[in-house]
């Protein structure tokens, strides 16, 4: 009889894991994508499904269109681009189209070494409320991708200071 041994055993439940989250982040299940159009040639629809929150008022979410490229280390790079908010039409719900040319924007400082990285370059990012209801629903040219962050607003508030003027 073949006995699986320990490490083996836990790098399969890892895997099975990993698998079982990557399958449910790609599933988009809060309303029918149906409804928005199809994406134009040489576009590809991307959803951000918003995660379930109680407090959706203290929350947005800033997403960027970018792409990977191998570019030199010691400048600042930026990706120039437009993100269009459109309306669904009929449906009260929204979604946005990012149009570029690829033209990559750069600082010019001369790089010792001239060493190439693998970068992530963003456009501007986009800044949009916090639906735990509703998917975000973005059309990007096929070689872009898009990246989200979550920002949550503390309970505190406080008050500006007045400046007096003579």
């Amino acid at each position: 009889m073949r006995t699986i041994s320990k490490q083996t055993g836990l790098f399969f439940i890892v895997f099975l894991c990993l698998n079982t989250v990557a399958m449910a982040q790609s599933s988009v299940s809060k309303i029918d994508l149906s409804i928005y159009p199809e994406p134009e040639k040489g576009y590809k629809q991307m959803v951000i499904e918003v995660p379930h929150s109680d407090n959706d008022a203290a929350k947005k979410i800033e997403f960027t269109v970018g792409k990977w490229m191998q570019l030199d280390e010691c400048n600042k790079h930026g990706l120039q681009g437009i993100i269009e908010q459109k309306d669904l039409e009929g449906w009260g719900y929204s979604y946005y189209i990012f149009k570029s040319d690829g033209n990559v924007m750069s600082t010019q400082m001369a790089c010792p070494g001239n060493t190439k990285v693998n970068q992530f370059i963003t456009s501007q990012p986009e800044m949009t409320r916090y639906n735990g209801k509703l998917p975000i629903v973005i059309y990007i040219p096929e070689e872009y991708d898009v990246q989200f962050k979550i920002y949550k607003a503390e309970a505190d508030t406080y008050r500006a200071s007045e400046v007096k003027h003579k």
